[in-house]
């Protein structure tokens, strides 16, 4: 996810990326252990294991414009084979390291050619228009989206069929998570009345916003210079914040959902801030609703709505516009529900005023005092199917999802789906399907009927990370204890919350988890599943509050921050100079780098209720800055011994080469930005248990809470150190922006990334004046040119191919 909010329109933080967790869980240094669990040590890389059982669409992509339109055929999918096992990862990786750069350029290892196939605004459709990109260019909901971000490669058999094997044709699905610090870049002369005083947006503007969110599904095909997406395909297909949506789950048709738009609460309009992703085993896309509590504009109606609606909303950073005094009714992104449509009857912009209406019946049906409930899902898409309605599944719940990513498919055991919740301070989750997996599922053309079977039903859990290495999958339902006895009454919730249903508790899931007593993370984002272990890697990005245990933290949202425990065991301070974005800040404390940490289920078995972890990577600077104990420095936060080759900060994306066993990482980082820009790295994965325990010691100044006066020391499990044969940074990216979304083709020959927001942090006196932070990719730096503009060109995210020169596999 995007966090830098240097050129938002209101330069408040989003309350989405806020610790809006008021709970007072017990931190897992607190937690006694019952017994000590065997621990093993192995030796790093995958090794020669099975991937028997992964009936999975595992694949990876990108476009271009030169191949014929093929009709779709749905009903006709012949049976899908089995992948073949992954191979063993032989030897290191073999490129030389690229160094870090603050340059307006993507830099990629030496031998490899990159390539931009598929940006901002690019048509989809034969009687949309080139982009001129200039500001003048409409229709979004036939071009490309912006914020390019997860995204999957489903395979196409010569006659439009799923395979899992085609390296020739495919759709791409692309995530298009936001239009955050470079929507001026999409209006002539950027946004109008776009302060929360001033008058109503104007209709065109908003519209274009609105379609710029969402998904994309388009066509590739593989000519002798590559991949390219097919501009006419009938497959091509934008999924946008106004797209039809059915509801599904234990949350369809209850009072929770019901709005003016769908009185029955079967329905609603749009996805957005679409950040990680997924994939089924049957095919399908699965795009996760992270940061949309910001959309929504609330006015004060506290005492319209229930003090139960009131905490649920809070407890998802919703706020009326009362204390804190600094988060007003006027904080909604790019205010569209101010907008006064030529249709006076739409309700299209009024939809995003979630304000209560006295005299409207409190079930919802007749106002919109519901439709932020409609959101936070994960989101089903069939992207063979363009006419077919994408599904919020209710049942994997409501949260700032950051990804769905499955387990690996076993027949006749449950799918399992590992979440992250993208906020200081919350939680790891999984969904467990009722259903055990069918091999033959996978071949199935109904393919969102597949979905309901696997994802209407199932049991939702939450991490507990416990002091001795091992943890807990809490059951987030009635039969939990913990969860039916409900969120006791306290100072800043009064009247405590007591769960009436399933769907409540899908609903306001992040409540469930508090009464849970889950352990409260360092903003847990993507998760990936190692396809020869099954092992769950999931990034935590960062959290400056992690240790401030103040009433109120430095962000002004918070309260009872956590301290610091075995699974989020540092803070410390970190001195920033002058950086790319053109400011300094030399009190950073906290965790500011962030970590992966690392699951492995007992028993191998993703229905397991407990696990082993340990974390697998720990985000620092190779050496200290300026002034810092710099052997204090190597002992306390650079423990997986990181060097000036393969060094980082904010682990963001995460994902798995089903080809190489290649982990790879992604950066989103505005903390090193002194010293580099965002980073791709490919990494070895190992096994959990293949280091050992460490202490950690905190020293007092790296609290954010000024007051703590004396060090803290925790003992955690970490994997083994990296060197510089086993994490290497393959990629920078160009100024502002982050590298985020990986796929590749089958046969492990080209890999897709995706480089979102460059030049994000042009201020507004730049902007007008033409001197953006970024001119890529129209400057052709690191790339060759693309689009219109060249070395002034505004600046697009895009999808990226990388391919090696003289052919093979990327990374080996």
């Amino acid at each position: 996810m995007s966090d830098n909010t240097t050129n938002h329109a209101i330069t408040l933080a989003d309350p989405d990326d806020l610790d809006n967790n008021t709970s007072a869980n017990p931190h897992i240094k607190d937690v006694l252990a019952t017994r000590m669990h065997r621990r093993f040590v192995l030796k790093g890389g995958v090794g020669a294991m099975s991937m028997a059982g992964l009936g999975s669409l595992g694949l990876a992509a990108c476009g271009g414009d030169d191949s014929p339109a093929i009709t779709p055929a749905p009903a006709a999918a012949p049976a899908v084979a089995a992948p073949a096992p992954a191979p063993t990862f032989e030897g290191l990786l073999k490129f030389k390291a690229v160094d870090k750069s603050i340059a307006d350029r993507l830099i990629v290892a030496d031998g490899y050619t990159a390539t931009v196939i598929y940006a901002t605004g690019d048509s989809i459709a034969s009687n949309v228009t080139d982009y001129k990109n200039d500001g003048t260019d409409d229709n979004f909901a036939r071009r490309s989206g912006d914020h390019h971000d997860g995204m999957h490669y489903f395979g196409l058999s010569a006659t439009g069929t799923p395979s899992l094997s085609a390296n020739d044709r495919a759709l791409l699905v692309i995530n298009h998570e936001n239009i955050t610090g470079t929507v001026q870049f999409m209006h002539a002369n950027g946004q109008t009345n776009i302060a929360a005083t001033a008058g109503p947006r104007p209709e065109a503007e908003a519209v274009k916003e609105m379609e710029a969110h969402g998904v994309s599904v388009v066509e590739l095909a593989k000519s002798a210079t590559g991949y390219g997406y097919v501009k006419g395909s009938t497959f091509n297909r934008r999924i946008t914040s106004s797209t039809l949506m059915d509801l599904a789950g234990p949350a369809r048709g209850t009072d929770f959902v019901k709005t003016r738009f769908s009185p029955t609460g079967t329905q609603t309009r749009g996805t957005v801030n679409n950040c990680g992703n997924g994939y089924t085993p049957w095919g399908t896309y699965l795009t996760a609703e992270e940061n949309w509590a910001g959309y929504f504009l609330r006015g004060a109606d506290a005492a319209i709505r229930t003090q139960k609606d009131n905490n649920g909303m809070l407890r998802n950073g919703i706020r009326p516009p009362v204390a804190p005094a600094t988060f007003t009714a006027g904080f909604a992104h790019n205010r569209w529900a101010s907008v006064v449509p030529a249709d006076a009857t739409s309700t299209m912009f009024s939809r995003w005023d979630i304000t209560a209406v006295a005299a409207n019946p409190a079930d919802g049906s007749a106002d919109f005092r519901n439709a932020a409930n409609t959101f936070g899902y994960v989101v089903e898409i069939d992207p063979y199917d363009p006419n077919s309605t994408p599904i919020k599944r209710t049942a994997l719940g409501r949260r700032a999802n950051e990804g769905a990513w499955p387990s690996n498919a076993v027949v006749g055991r449950p799918i399992a789906f590992y979440i992250g919740d993208d906020s200081r301070g919350e939680y790891i989750y999984k969904f467990v399907s009722r259903k055990l997996w069918v091999a033959a599922d996978a071949n199935r053309t109904d393919r969102l009927r597949v979905g309901d079977e696997y994802m209407n039903e199932g049991t939702l859990y939450a991490a507990r990370f416990n002091a001795n290495g091992t943890g807990t999958w809490v059951k987030l339902d009635l039969s939990n204890p913990d969860v039916a006895a409900g969120i006791p009454a306290s100072a800043l919730n009064p009247e405590g919350y007591q769960f009436a249903s399933l769907a409540d508790i899908c609903v306001n899931t992040r409540m469930a988890a508090d009464a849970a007593k889950a352990t409260r993370m360092d903003r847990p984002e993507w998760t990936s599943v190692n396809p020869v272990t099954g092992e769950i890697y999931i990034t935590c990005t960062e959290n400056p509050d992690r240790g401030n245990t103040a009433s109120t933290s430095i962000s002004g949202n918070n309260f009872n921050n956590p301290d610091v425990d075995p699974a989020n065991p540092r803070y410390w301070l970190d001195p920033k100079g002058v950086t790319s974005q053109g400011a300094a800040n030399a009190t950073q404390r906290g965790n500011v780098n962030g970590h992966i940490m690392r699951i492995k289920e007992t028993g191998d078995n993703a229905a397991a209720e407990t696990f082993n972890w340990d974390i697998f990577l720990f985000g620092a600077q190779a050496t200290a800055d300026t002034g810092i104990d710099n052997v204090n420095y190597q002992q306390n936060v650079n423990l997986s011994g990181l060097s000036p080759l393969n060094d980082l900060s904010k682990p963001d994306g995460i994902w798995f080469s089903r080809s190489t066993g290649i982990l790879w990482i992604e950066t989103d980082d505005n903390t090193f930005t002194d010293q580099t820009n965002a980073m791709l790295l490919a990494a070895i994965p190992g096994t959990q248990g293949d280091g050992g325990q460490v202490t950690v010691v905190n020293r007092a100044n790296g609290s954010p809470n000024q007051t703590v006066t004396s060090d803290k020391t925790i003992t955690t499990f970490a994997g083994r150190k990296m060197s510089d044969t086993t994490l290497k940074r393959f990629m920078v990216a160009p100024l502002g922006a982050e590298i985020t979304g990986v796929a590749e083709s089958p046969d492990g020959t080209a890999l897709f990334i995706n480089i979102q927001h460059p030049g994000e942090n042009t201020s507004a006196t730049q902007f007008t004046a033409r001197t953006f932070e970024s001119n890529w990719p129209g400057n052709g730096a690191g790339v060759p040119a693309y689009g219109p503009g060249g070395a002034t060109a505004r600046p697009r995210s895009a999808t990226v191919m990388i391919t090696k020169n003289g052919g093979g596999k990327i990374g080996l």
